[in-house]
Parts: structure tokens; sequence; C-alpha cells
């Protein structure tokens, strides 16, 4: 059953914003996003805009906000992110170290961003794909859910650190709940924290659990959607509408922009990549 405000059929597709032209400077593409930008409008912005290409499915007069000019990078924009997280001789992109308390984390000066998530959300499933221009990079993906035990560091070159975090729910540590709150209230240098919440089944009982704790110690966080390639365009757009009217009023801290990922087809990943190296102040787009 379609989604509610879905077009019948094709419909008329809307102008397609500024941030598809063509980027200026193509010195600053790296080989992987110059291929992205060969495709056809359609599928480029399906891959990299995800959210753009469900919005044009509603129906104009029942079109929700779905705050997409929030964070509205230009493609030179994007292409500009990808540096950050290209793997090279001058940036060095690497596992650092597991922690089971604050106390044991490394002591780094950099801007810090974690990732939460329900066990079996795909969380280093979407933490393995960000860092696929680091192939090297050893992201452990496990068949069974509730793999991660401890806090994940990885050092980002100069730029930034990315903490994976255990899962909550089924199979988590014993400790978790001390594990993440000392974490998520002590941690000085942390910007941002992505709640990852599976778009098949939307937001759960364990999901709310971590956006309280969130709300609680009033800290930024964003709700990044996994698994959109699971589902079909009417149940995926009826999950976003859900979690979009929850995100605008039911939260304070949370971005209201959401972002819809898949690790499987890498759509919008790129686009998380530009909002990383944004908000850890390695990136100015031209829309800021």
């Amino acid at each position: 059953m379609a989604a509610p405000g879905l077009l019948p059929g094709m419909g008329r597709l809307r102008e397609m914003p500024a941030a598809l032209g063509r980027v200026s400077r193509p010195y600053s593409t790296s080989r992987a996003f110059a291929e992205v930008l060969r495709l056809p409008t359609r599928q480029l912005t399906k891959l990299v805009f995800p959210l753009q290409e469900l919005e044009r499915h509603l129906l104009p007069e029942s079109r929700p906000d779905l705050h997409l000019k929030t964070f509205d990078p230009s493609l030179e924009d994007i292409a500009r992110a990808e540096s950050c997280f290209t793997a090279s001789a001058r940036n060095r992109i690497e596992y650092l170290r597991s922690a089971e308390r604050l106390d044991h984390a490394p002591a780094l000066p950099r801007p810090e961003v974690c990732f939460i998530g329900r066990s079996n959300v795909g969380k280093s499933s979407l933490i393995k794909a960000l860092f696929s221009l680091a192939p090297e990079v050893e992201v452990r993906v496990s068949k069974k859910p509730g793999h991660t035990k401890k806090m994940n560091f990885f050092k980002v070159g100069k730029y930034f650190t990315l903490v994976d975090m255990p899962g909550y729910g089924y199979r988590a540590p014993e400790d978790f709940v001390d594990m993440v709150e000392t974490y998520l209230k002590e941690r000085k240098n942390l910007m941002r924290t992505f709640l990852l919440v599976d778009s098949v089944v939307g937001i759960q009982k364990a999901d709310n659990t971590a956006i309280e704790m969130c709300e609680e110690f009033a800290l930024p966080y964003v709700m990044v959607l996994t698994k959109i390639d699971k589902s079909s365009k009417g149940h995926l757009l009826k999950q976003v509408l859900q979690i979009q009217k929850f995100v605008d009023t039911k939260t304070q801290g949370c971005f209201p922009q959401l972002f819809p990922v898949s690790a499987v087809t890498y759509s919008g990943i790129h686009l998380l990549r530009c909002f990383i190296a944004n908000i850890t102040g390695n990136l100015k787009t031209n829309g800021n």
C-alpha cells in the first residue's frame, strides 16, 4: 500500500537545485566521486540526495517540510569533503584503540563524532561505508547483532576522530549505560552524536531511551536512517514522514534534517561525509 501523499505514476519532476550544477574545480574531485558525477541526473540525485529523491514523490499540497535546505551543500562542497575521508600518506585514517571506560579513551584534541544505535541497526556497516576511501581501515562487521562491546576510536587524519559506540538493546554490554552516559556527558571534544535508526522498523523503544539520554544531556544529535535499500519506496516514505514528525514535535536537540543512508548502495553516504566534515569544522560549504 502506498504511503500517504504519494504521487500516482511518475508525476512532474521537481527542478533540480543548484547543488546539481557542474563542479567548477575538477581537481578537487576524487576519482570515486568523479564517477558519481557522470551518472544521469535522476540516478545522481538518488545516490547523493536520497531525501530529495523521496520528497518528489509527495503531492505538493500534502508535502511536509523535510528541512532539505537546512544542510544543502553543492556538489563541489561534497567533492571537497571526500578528501577528508580519502587515505593517503599525508592523511592517515586508522583504528586507534578500543576502550571500555572514558578514562581508557585516547586523549585527542581533534573534534570528535560518535555513532550510536540499536544492535543490528547496521552501525559498523555504515562506518565501513564511510571509510570506503580508506580500504585498509579495519571495521569489523559481524552477522551477529551486538558485536561491538567497546568504544572503538578511529583517527581520520588531522581532521577528526570517529567513535563506534556499543549497540544498545539485544546483547548490549552489561555496563552499557554507565559507559555511554559517562562518555556523552563528559567527552569535551564531542561535536555531534549520530543516532542510527533502522528505516525498516522505525523508532523502537530502545531508541527512545537513547533519544531521551541525548535530550537530557542537551547533546546536539542527528538521526541517520539506515538500510534504506531494504524497503519499498512507499514504506520508506511512510517511515520518513513518521520520524520527521517525531523530530519536529518531540525533540529539541535533534538536527531537523534526516539523513537516509544505505551501506549497500552507498545512497546518502557522500552527503553524510560532507555533513561530518562540515560540523567538525573541516569544510565551509558554499551555502554557509
